[in-house]
């Protein structure tokens, strides 16, 4: 628990007085109840967020966002004549553009819940629809980042080439060779690295199989790394992988197995839309708000908005894959 959400907590329930001063519809919520819930949201949202680490964030006010993609320039290699201006370079700039859409959701509490124990179901309500929420925040990004125009496939174990989705088997599955060659794609696009090292973003069943490989054991027998980025599971040539439930599994395809998207990603090559006045929290009805004549339930529940724009294509590569586990997942 996070000093903030523990300092909150003593503030709620201090005393009695606090405690049933408390208890109070949304119109009524106290200011330390509405951050202690806004609190408890955001905490157990940020848990889901493994995609949006990644992101260019910039923030808002409204539903469009845009960014700035300066052209670069060419080595200067012919030498200067004496005396002589050289002929420069036009400055051009590409403007890409994205927006943004609301989401979310909420729950009924009957009158019943309520009288038995009122603020301990809103709390656990909170905890889950804030697992909700950055789940669902997390999968609308990597939908914009599946979409992307680069794609590789995993050849066979026999090496066989793969070049479409629906002739992936199960052993076309993820190696330490497709790994380098995938960062190899990285480095002659020139995509910068994030913190000294490219990001991998993996489904767990296909760690699985990349994990058990001889190379990837034989690497972190000899290097202790220790992970800077939230649901790392280690490195392999210069490239960090993440695992993340919410990578793109695909329905299985016409020889019966599920596909996967394993997401290899250099620094900045998606932006995040952060609206500051339609951001992630919590709202509470009570009863006497909504319940009805006879005053039956409240509700919990909550809303953001969001956006994702891929912003270097040339930045993002879409590795597509079988598993050992292929037979058995289900498209998510």
């Amino acid at each position: 628990m996070s000093n903030i959400m523990y300092n909150l907590i003593l503030q709620l329930f201090a005393d009695e007085t606090t405690l049933n001063a408390n208890k109070t519809s949304a119109s009524g919520m106290s200011p330390t109840m509405k951050t202690f819930y806004d609190t408890s949201l955001l905490e157990n949202a940020r848990a889901e967020l493994i995609f949006n680490q990644f992101g260019d964030k910039q923030k808002i006010h409204g539903n469009k966002s845009e960014w700035r993609k300066f052209n670069t320039f060419p080595k200067a290699l012919i030498p200067i004549t004496e005396g002589v201006t050289p002929t420069g370079r036009a400055f051009g700039m590409t403007k890409i553009e994205g927006t943004t859409s609301q989401h979310g959701d909420y729950t009924t509490i009957t009158d019943r819940l309520e009288y038995e124990a009122y603020d301990p179901i809103i709390q656990g309500c909170t905890e889950e629809m804030g697992a909700s929420a950055g789940a669902t925040m997390d999968t609308l990004t990597r939908n914009v980042l599946i979409a992307g125009n680069s794609v590789m496939y995993c050849p066979k174990k026999d090496g066989t080439v793969i070049s479409t989705r629906d002739t992936l088997t199960a052993d076309c599955v993820l190696t330490p060779a497709v790994v380098k060659k995938a960062v190899t794609w990285l480095k002659k696009n020139k995509a910068p690295k994030i913190n000294g090292s490219y990001a991998c973003l993996i489904h767990p069943s296909v760690a699985h199989d990349l994990t058990e490989s001889d190379e990837w054991k034989e690497y972190h027998k000899y290097n202790d790394t220790a992970p800077i980025f939230k649901g790392e599971i280690g490195e392999l040539h210069g490239c960090r992988f993440v695992e993340s439930t919410e990578c793109k599994i695909h329905a299985h395809n016409e020889r019966g197995i599920a596909t996967y998207d394993t997401l290899f990603l250099g620094a900045k090559a998606f932006g995040i839309i952060e609206p500051e006045n339609e951001s992630m929290h919590m709202i509470i009805k009570d009863k006497s708000e909504i319940g009805g004549p006879l005053e039956l339930y409240s509700t919990v529940g909550y809303k953001f908005s969001h956006g994702a724009k891929i912003l270097y294509e040339e930045r993002i590569l879409r590795v597509e894959s079988g598993s050992s586990y292929s037979s058995v997942d289900e498209e998510n």
